[in-house]
């Protein structure tokens, strides 16, 4: 953590940044009075006694209360007493729409299937998700193939899905171990990382095909292929590929066919058990890790229990986070499993901004959520006091600026 001094001289620097924001702004936006802002900004400022100003869903800047006037027509909600932090980020989920109107598990590799005609805003499941203070999340197909489709980014509060949607696709599913190796009575991971490479580099082929028409190397277009077309976004590193990947021999094949030979960008998502042992091949990649649902691994060899976050941590992959797998582990509890990474040796601070910044950045919608900046989307939880203390709830979940979420109102926890 910064020392209090630092922490008052970004205090200074963020308020000269507003400008005369408080005189400019227009009426009708809203106030949070907070004991203490975590922006989870580059700077890792941290705002005590702080005025958080809202308009039109977006953050619009940040004041010191009782120097700051708040302007006339803002709602005003008084959490003087709480901590307010951005809105959580899980990047592996199952609950944000009906997976049961997707068959996965036709092939080995299915290229052509995605969550976005499942997504299903709203939900019960969502409900629960808002009040663990979880403002955004990842749709993806399921790992019993080693590729499933691709997946949805989606809010989790509005009624529509043109309202909840963020970004589709969100990511490619892929699963190079585990459930896959059971389809068809047993294949060997040979054999799956072979169809996964064939697969992937027939996608290839096909952007490969549409860049040199595009780039005007070639008269006529490609014959248009709705299986592969929208891995061309792939391809071009506007989505990442989403790869449940553990055990370090399987991680290292993700890093090595995937990130390293295909130039796919690549989330580990998982990299339980001794995955972290592949953190000496990572070094300058842009490789994240989304660790989990479990956070701790038992080797046998040394008899010793080993944090998964903090061995990742220690072995230098700071692109790092916790998910849940929800609903393996409820969608609500994705601050516990931060609480339980940080309970087997991993740092606080990193730990928050592993269900926070991290994932968003993972994703590639940190210009949108992950962090509290003027501009961006007004995505938070108000807490009782740090999300990864147990003790802690989130009383009131604010998403684009509306409160999704009210504890006053209907608690869920």
């Amino acid at each position: 953590m910064k020392t209090a001094s630092i922490k008052h001289l970004r205090f200074a620097v963020a308020l000269i940044a507003m400008g005369s924001f408080a005189s400019s702004v227009l009426a009708g936006g809203l106030a949070i009075k907070a004991g203490k802002v975590v922006t989870m900004n580059g700077d890792d400022a941290i705002l005590n006694n702080a005025i958080v100003f809202i308009e039109d869903g977006v953050v619009k800047g940040f004041g010191k209360q009782g120097e700051t006037k708040i302007p006339k027509g803002y709602r005003v909600i008084d959490a003087s007493d709480k901590w307010v932090v951005p809105g959580l980020v899980d990047a592996h989920n199952h609950t944000a729409g009906s997976l049961m109107d997707l068959n996965d598990m036709v092939y080995l590799t299915n290229p052509g299937l995605r969550t976005l005609e499942t997504i299903v805003p709203d939900n019960e499941l969502i409900k629960q998700a808002r009040a663990g203070g979880v403002t955004s999340v990842l749709l993806i197909p399921g790992s019993g193939t080693n590729m499933s489709g691709f997946g949805t980014i989606s809010k989790t509060a509005g009624r529509t899905v043109d309202e909840v949607v963020m970004r589709a696709p969100g990511s490619l599913k892929i699963a190079q171990a585990g459930n896959p190796e059971w389809y068809w009575y047993g294949v060997g991971r040979s054999y799956m990382n072979y169809n996964t490479r064939q697969t992937l580099e027939k996608a290839l082929a096909y952007h490969k095909k549409w860049v040199a028409f595009e780039e005007k190397k070639v008269a006529e277009p490609p014959l248009f292929d709705p299986i592969f077309d929208e891995f061309r976004g792939l391809f071009q590193r506007k989505f990442p590929a989403s790869v449940h990947t553990q055990i370090y021999q399987v991680v290292m094949t993700t890093i090595d066919m995937l990130a390293n030979k295909l130039k796919i960008r690549t989330v580990i998502d998982h990299g339980t058990f001794d995955g972290f042992k592949t953190t000496p091949i990572l070094k300058g990649s842009d490789v994240y890790t989304m660790n989990g649902p479990r956070q701790y691994w038992f080797d046998m060899s040394q008899r010793k229990m080993h944090g998964n976050c903090a061995r990742w941590w220690q072995g230098g992959q700071k692109k790092l986070g916790c998910n849940t797998d929800a609903p393996v582990v409820p969608q609500a509890e994705l601050s516990y499993q931060a609480a339980m990474a940080c309970w087997y040796g991993w740092t606080p601070y990193e730990a928050l901004k592993g269900v926070t910044r991290m994932p968003a950045e993972a994703l590639m919608i940190d210009g949108e959520v992950g962090s509290l900046e003027p501009g961006k989307s007004a995505d938070f939880g108000i807490w009782t006091g740090d999300p990864l203390d147990p003790r802690s709830s989130c009383e009131m979940t604010v998403v684009r600026g509306k409160v999704a979420y009210d504890a006053k109102v209907k608690r869920r926890f």
